[in-house]
């Protein structure tokens, strides 16, 4: 009778166990995802579009963020490139805006969330920087899928 060694025997039966327990961690990391947080790309914002001049930026840095949230970069990195990939609609809200007026008696306006003087631009750009950051997290955390993609965008843009 021939002996094997017994890691030679035992050899498989471990490369077995360990696939079994990085399945087992890969199954519980995905039990952790939580897609109730995630966005429905299949609601239509067209109608709360023409009451609220953010609601294009909103819907842009939304769907560019779940389409680059599976990047590896950080979460800040990405907010970033999604705050690119919508500067054409933050510009046009931006030019909207231009033509309101300043506030009376050469005042300088507050920012409602930090108190610092500000001006409608910046408050866009940290908009839009805000929803951006908060979107990739969310779609990183929630596991969620990307919107379909259209001639390389996110449908829908």
């Amino acid at each position: 009778m021939i002996r094997k060694p017994v890691m030679a025997v035992l050899a498989p039966i471990l490369a077995g166990m360990a696939a079994l327990s990085v399945a087992a961690c890969e199954d519980r990391h995905d039990a952790m995802a939580n897609p109730r947080i995630c966005a429905d790309f299949k609601a239509n914002p067209g109608a709360t579009a023409a009451a609220d001049p953010a609601t294009p930026v909103e819907e842009c840095t939304r769907r560019w963020a779940y389409s680059l949230a599976g990047a590896r970069d950080s979460a800040e990195v990405v907010a970033d490139a999604v705050v690119a990939a919508c500067a054409p609609v933050l510009s046009k809200w931006n030019q909207a805006s231009l033509g309101q007026a300043a506030p009376a008696g050469g005042e300088q306006a507050l920012s409602l969330t930090t108190g610092q003087p500000t001006n409608p631009l910046a408050e866009h750009s940290s908009f839009a920087q805000g929803r951006a950051l908060f979107y990739v997290v969310q779609a990183r955390a929630g596991r969620c899928k990307a919107p379909p993609v259209v001639n390389g965008a996110p449908e829908g843009l």
